[in-house]
Order: structure tokens, then C-alpha cells, then sequence
């Protein structure tokens, strides 16, 4: 039997296994997503290295390799780096299938199927932005190179879609594990970002993968804590007012970042350039900023440990934090597929050292060091970027390894989340903003009251009426039903216009008759100001009228009024055009 065959017959052997998709197995595939994970980590770091050593002769950090470069070098590799990913950006989105191109856009609204050939051509046009220098985060193109294993390994063995969908989640957080050496964060990124939950049955399996990750990185000697640092002194009493401060701060900078590079995204493409252009354009104003600059180049690791370890003048971070902003401004909104994960660490990072330089101008004996400042701003400035302080705190104790950290950490963290979603509605991405607006517009679906539709009534007649007054009524308004009060306005009933018909027929006098005779009491149900929208619905589910009477309240039935059926449905298809349009920004994530 040839391979193809076998493959093809085990296939078909494995599709009628269900428990396959049962939680056990799902535990037992989520070590496997760790282990995918992280060798699609291994397998990106191999591609930089290996396109740097076709074009340079050389690897290793790309800020190292940048200043070895001659200055015509260091603007022809972002230049040709940023045509080669414009070109493989364009072939992917020449064609688009009915899988999903993202691996957020997978989980959340799709049923895990990621397009294998958008995937591939996207992750190659990270590679050559990242490897030619580009300002950018390369984990955006690691979780989905890590995401679509998971995928692809999940459409082998035909796991549900829900399921398929948990395992993409899986490879996700395997990613980030393994590219930051956080387990613990990897799968809190996932959870809190990407699923919008924390519950036990789905974070279970993304810690078993993001665990995993940590230990094939381990054990095959890739792993590092990126910003290890084991001799920090914790912070004493009234000290940490300056991390609520340094939070504060932040919370003001990190939406300005945010809106700069959306507004650079919108300036290259009302340019009118095609995309390849763009990116080629991108890494050519790149090139020319990194003939001044070579520092500028990559994600900003080596600048960030430079500054944990080595003392920079306030001016000398002023202008490096300029310099890197302008960068990563250029490689983003030129349209090249990376993160904004790392840069926002290594903006936190300088705001967070100007901080500490400052603190340490205006009190000379205070005893906390710079570097703890720099470490603080960097988790502070990720929690308000991301909207996922819980995430940046864990991440950064689990970079460090130290649980130091963690109080100033937690004060900042927070302080800058809250002050900056009050500031702006804007986040890292696009999904935290969505599912925001969908949780809000589910609480405005539970929580709209009927007093914003009832309409005033025309068709009430009092007690003291006449069946004639209420034939007069009904041959003047086109309803079914009128409504009777007593002298001080509280609802009695209704008189049904057969009812009214029946009376005239049997008798031929009825005109002058009291209400009384065809009044129903309990006949139709009464709506109350402060019911919801889903209480009023059940009321019309078993009503075949148009219209329901509402009253103050059960106890004092003071009439107020009608709801119109419609009025309810017009209301609904407003929250639900609403809920739409929300969705429709989930498809557009990149």
C-alpha cells in the first residue's frame, strides 16, 4: 500500500472516531499543539536567519547585523525586504477561500479552518519584513504559524468544529509560550484576548500546550528568560505611589501610540498606492531612517536589555524612543504583517527609564532602581496597549523570573488599563474593541426598558360610556380592541370589537347600554415602563393584536399608554444591525 493510500485509509479509519473529540483527547492533542508550537517557532527563527545569510553573509540579532551593514545596504535590504513582502502579500489576498486567513477570525467566528495558502504566504511576507529589519513584532506571524499547524492537525484527525476551534486556540498559545519563554501568559493571552474567557474547560487545554511549548523549547536548548532579572529589592511602603503614577502616565501615552499607527495605516493608504508599493515604499523610508539609526532596526530586544543593564542619558532615550516610534510607524502602516506586541514593550521600556531618571532628578536618595521602572513601564504600557493587563503582568514576572515585580506591576498595570480605555476607545486588537461592543449591546438588549416605546393611546373610553360611544370609537379607529378606565385613569379592561358586533346583533337596543356588558377584565395582558424587551416579547408571542396596554404598575394600574408590536421589532432589528455590523470586524482582523 502505497503512502498516499495509507494515509487516505487511516483517514477514513479516524473520522468515525467521536471520542476523538471527547475532553481527554483533547487534553492529550493539546500537548501536541505545544510541541507544534514551538517548532513553528524554531522553523521562523531558522527563515530570518536564513534570509540574512543569503543576502548579508551573516545572522544573528538583526540590530547587530544592521550596524554591520554599509549604509547602501542598510537601504536596499528593508527596501527589497518590504517588495518581497508586498509581493507575497498581494498573491495571498488574490484569492480568498471560505476558510479564514487569521487565526483570531478562526477562533472566534469561524470553525477553525485556517486557509493553508494564505497562512503560508503570510507568514513569508512577515519573514521578510522581520529579517530585512522591519520595526515590528514578529509574533504575529509566529502564533499563526503556530495557529495553522494546530489547524491543519485538527482537520486531519476531523475533530468538531467547536473542538478544532479549541485546538487553533492551543496552537496559538503554544506560540506565544514559546516565543517569550512565558507559558503561564501564552495561555492567558489566548483566554483573555482571543476567547474572551477563563473558564477551566478552555483553559485547561491552553496551559497544557503553552506548558508543553516551555518544555520542547527547553529541551531542545532554545530557551531564555528574555529579560532575566533576579536581584531586584522590593518595593517598601509610600515608593509604590510612584508606580501609580508611572501607570497614570502611561495610560495617557499608550492610546496616543495606538491612534498614531491607525492614522499611518489610513495616510499610506489614501497615498493610492498599490500594496506592494506601500510595503516597498515602507521599507525604503525604513532603510533611509536606519542609515542614521541602525539601533532602530527589528523589534527593539536589544535596546530594551541594553537599557536594563547598561545607564543611558534621558536625552539619549528621548531620542531612541522618537526614532523607534517614526520606525515602527513606517513598517505598520505600510501594511506589513507583524505585532504590535514587542513594540509596545520596548515604548513602555523608555517611557518607563525617562520615568525612573526623572524620579531619581527630583529625589536623589531614592532607593528603587531605574531599571525597575523600566521593567514596570514596560508591563504597564502592554496591559493598556493589549487591553489585557492580567496578561502583561504575568509576562513580565515570567521574562524576569522575578515575582518582585509583581505589586508595582499589578498598581501600574491597572491604573494605565483603566485611565486609557477611559481616555480612547482604541486597542491593540480589533477584537477586544468588538467584543466590547458586543457585550454592550447584549446588556442594552437586557436592560432596554419599554418606557423608551410606549405612545400615547387615543382609543380609551371611560367606565361611564355607552356601547354606542364604543361603536362610534371603532368605526373612527381601525383597531381591535378599546380600552376602558375609571375616573382617575386606571385600567379595567378591554371591549373586543366582536364582542361589541355579537351585542348589536342580539339585541337592537344595545346602543344605549353601559360597557359593563362587554367589558373583558383579564382578557389582555398589561405591559409595565420598567419591563425588558424580552419580558414585553413573551407578552406579543401569545398575542395576536398589534398593540398592548402599559401600566404604571400591577398594583396601581394607572394607564400610560400603548407598545406597538412593530415599535418592539424595529428596536430589535436595530440591536441586531448593530450586532452585524460588529461581527463584520471580526472578519477584517489582521
Amino acid at each position: 500500500m502505497s503512502y498516499k493510500k495509507y494515509l487516505r485509509f487511516t483517514r477514513q479509519r479516524i473520522r468515525h472516531w467521536h471520542w476523538l473529540s471527547d475532553t481527554p483527547a483533547m487534553l492529550c492533542w493539546a500537548v501536541i499543539m505545544g510541541v507544534l508550537g514551538a517548532y513553528a517557532i524554531l522553523i521562523f527563527y531558522e527563515g530570518i536567519y536564513l534570509v540574512q545569510r543569503l543576502v548579508t553573509g551573516q545572522y544573528g540579532g538583526i540590530t547587530q547585523v544592521t550596524r554591520s551593514l554599509s549604509w547602501e545596504m542598510r537601504l536596499l535590504f528593508p527596501t527589497v525586504g518590504g517588495l518581497c513582502a508586498g509581493i507575497l502579500l498581494w498573491l495571498a489576498g488574490r484569492k480568498k477561500g471560505s476558510t479564514s486567513a487569521d487565526y483570531m477570525e478562526a477562533v472566534v467566528i469561524g470553525d477553525g479552518r485556517m486557509s493553508v495558502r494564505q497562512g503560508v504566504l503570510r507568514i513569508l511576507s512577515s519573514l521578510f519584513t522581520v529579517a530585512s529589519g522591519g520595526a515590528i513584532g514578529r509574533e504575529g506571524a509566529m502564533i499563526h504559524f503556530s495557529s495553522l499547524a494546530a489547524s491543519l492537525f485538527g482537520r486531519f484527525i476531523y475533530v468538531r468544529p467547536e473542538r478544532l476551534r479549541l485546538l487553533v486556540a492551543c496552537g496559538a498559545a503554544a506560540g506565544v509560550a514559546a516565543a517569550y519563554g512565558a507559558p503561564l501568559a501564552g495561555a492567558i493571552f489566548v483566554a483573555e484576548i482571543v476567547l474572551g474567557s477563563m473558564s477551566i474547560q478552555t483553559l485547561g487545554p491552553l496551559l497544557i500546550a503553552s506548558a508543553t511549548a516551555n518544555m520542547t523549547m527547553r529541551m531542545s536548548g532554545h530557551y531564555y528568560p528574555p529579560y532575566e532579572m533576579l536581584d531586584l529589592a522590593a518595593v517598601q511602603s509610600w515608593e509604590i505611589l510612584n508606580f501609580v503614577l508611572l501607570g497614570l502616565l502611561i495610560g495617557l501615552i499608550a492610546p496616543g501610540f495606538l491612534k498614531l499607527m491607525a492614522f499611518t495605516k489610513q495616510m499610506f493608504v489614501r497615498s493610492g498606492l498599490p500594496l506592494i508599493a506601500r510595503l516597498a515604499t515602507g521599507g525604503f523610508m525604513l532603510g533611509l531612517l536606519l542609515i542614521m539609526i541602525p539601533d532602530v532596526a527589528g523589534n527593539g530586544y536589544s535596546v530594551v536589555s541594553s537599557l536594563l543593564h547598561e545607564a543611558w542619558t534621558w536625552h539619549a532615550i528621548f531620542a531612541i524612543l522618537c526614532a523607534k516610534i517614526l520606525a515602527t510607524t513606517l513598517s505598520v502602516g505600510s501594511g506589513a504583517i507583524g505585532g504590535l506586541f514587542t513594540p509596545a514593550l520596548f515604548v513602555g521600556a523608555a517611557f518607563g527609564t525617562l520615568f525612573g531618571i526623572a524620579v531619581h532628578a527630583v529625589l536623589p536618595d531614592h532607593a528603587v532602581a531605574t531599571h525597575m521602572y523600566t521593567l514596570v513601564g514596560m508591563g504597564a504600557f502592554l496591559g493598556a496597549a493589549t487591553s489585557a493587563p492580567l496578561m502583561a503582568i504575568v509576562m513580565l514576572v515570567e521574562m524576569t523570573l522575578s515575582y518582585t515585580l509583581m505589586v508595582p506591576l499589578i498598581v501600574a498595570s491597572v491604573a494605565a488599563y483603566f485611565l486609557s480605555r477611559t481616555l480612547a476607545t482604541v486597542a491593540m486588537y480589533d477584537i477586544t474593541l468588538t467584543r466590547e461592543r458586543d457585550q454592550s449591546l447584549r446588556q442594552a438588549l437586557r436592560t432596554t426598558r419599554l418606557s423608551e416605546l410606549v405612545r400615547p393611546n387615543d382609543t380609551v373610553l371611560n367606565a361611564n360610556a355607552t356601547v354606542g360611544d364604543v361603536l362610534t370609537m371603532f368605526l373612527d379607529y381601525p383597531v381591535r380592541y378599546i380600552y376602558v378606565v375609571d375616573d382617575e385613569n386606571h385600567y379595567l379592561g378591554v371591549i373586543a370589537q366582536p364582542d361589541v358586533l355579537n351585542l348589536l346583533v342580539n339585541h337592537n337596543d344595545a346602543s344605549d347600554q353601559p360597557i359593563t356588558e362587554v367589558l373583558q377584565f383579564g382578557y389582555v395582558k398589561t405591559l409595565t415602563p420598567d419591563m425588558s424587551l424580552d419580558e414585553a416579547q413573551e407578552h406579543f408571542m401569545g398575542f395576536n393584536g398589534e398593540r398592548l396596554p402599559v401600566v404604571s404598575s400591577i398594583d396601581n394600574p394607572r394607564l400610560l399608554g400603548v407598545v406597538y408590536k412593530s415599535a418592539l421589532l424595529e428596536k430589535y432589528s436595530a440591536l441586531k444591525r448593530s450586532f452585524d455590523a460588529s461581527s463584520e470586524v471580526l472578519v477584517r482582523l489582521k
